[in-house]
């Protein structure tokens, strides 16, 4: 194995959920941080963060791109180097948008190449989903494009969920935030027999929306009864953000992963309208945020050394 003394990897953002596709599905988007890993003679550990909210992000070993960094190498038996990690944000942190998931699959994938590349690809994955507790976001982080997560016993099955080409993700990401465990709080532990029922069927019909394009069955396969109902009341302002994306031509409108970001969407021709209607709205509220359209990455993370 080769030994490398630097390599940069790039980690795109996520959108998991989808509506019906609790912790199960996830989708890849055009927007990524940045990790450099620099292999040290003598230091330790240094980290470097820029970009928007970087005095937030932690700068020492419990930094969660430190702790995927050192998990790899535990996990392979050998003592991880001192190193200098250069993070450059991109993606906005506790806002729904897998900003965790970038950190341990950048975190990871940076020591395996840094240690000669020893794992696979699916043995990333494995230890990707085993820090994160799910697969909807690390997956299509590491792998890129939409993917559907299904486990039997301790195995993985990843399911890749064609998009159509025509359906832009618009997302409207607000000045505030929204913890996964305070989001998951408010969940009930059962469920009913009915709405277990409604959201397969709706999983089942949103895998062929996404692939078709149609938004009639679109605009009925976004809907869930599993985390939404009881998560929209954490996001202020949801009703009417939702209300403008509809009426200016959006399929549907749902909960970016844990939230509070708000995921649209829309064909290619409705886009623009749907994101001011959606900015106006989170505006006539109050509350400052920042709308676009994004597409789905089809990379994953990546890296060059």
């Amino acid at each position: 194995m080769s030994v490398i003394s630097s390599i940069t990897v790039t980690v795109p953002a996520t959108t998991a959920n989808l509506g019906p596709g609790f912790d199960c599905i996830g989708a890849a988007l055009t927007l990524y941080n940045k990790f450099k890993f620099t292999r040290l003679d003598e230091g330790g550990l240094i980290i470097d963060v820029t970009g928007a909210e970087a005095e937030r992000v932690q700068t020492d070993e419990s930094n969660l791109l430190y702790q995927a960094f050192v998990k790899l190498y535990q996990y392979i038996g050998q003592t991880p180097p001192s190193v200098k990690m250069e993070i450059q944000l991109g993606v906005p942190l506790a806002r729904g948008l897998g900003s965790s998931a970038t950190a341990i699959v950048g975190g990871l994938v940076g020591a395996n190449q840094l240690a000669g590349a020893p794992l696979t690809q699916l043995q990333v994955m494995e230890l990707a989903i085993a820090m994160e507790g799910h697969p909807d976001n690390v997956v299509p982080a590491l792998l890129g494009g939409c993917r559907l997560a299904a486990t039997s016993a301790d195995n993985w099955a990843i399911c890749d969920i064609p998009w159509n080409e025509d359906i832009v993700p618009v997302l409207a990401i607000p000045d505030f935030e929204l913890s996964t465990s305070e989001a998951r709080q408010v969940l009930p532990t059962q469920v009913s027999r009915a709405d277990a029922i409604f959201n397969t069927a709706h999983l089942g019909l949103l895998l062929r929306g996404l692939q078709t394009g149609k938004g009639e069955w679109l605009s009925t396969a976004l809907q869930d009864r599993l985390h939404q109902p009881y998560r929209q009341a954490l996001i202020p302002g949801y009703d009417a953000v939702n209300a403008a994306a509809m009426k200016a031509g959006a399929y549907g409108m749902v909960i970016s992963g844990a939230g509070p970001t708000l995921l649209a969407l829309v064909d290619q021709l409705h886009s623009q309208a749907v994101e001011a209607a959606m900015l106006s709205a989170w505006q006539s509220t109050g509350i400052t945020a920042t709308v676009r359209s994004l597409s789905l990455d089809t990379q994953g993370a990546s890296y060059q050394g």
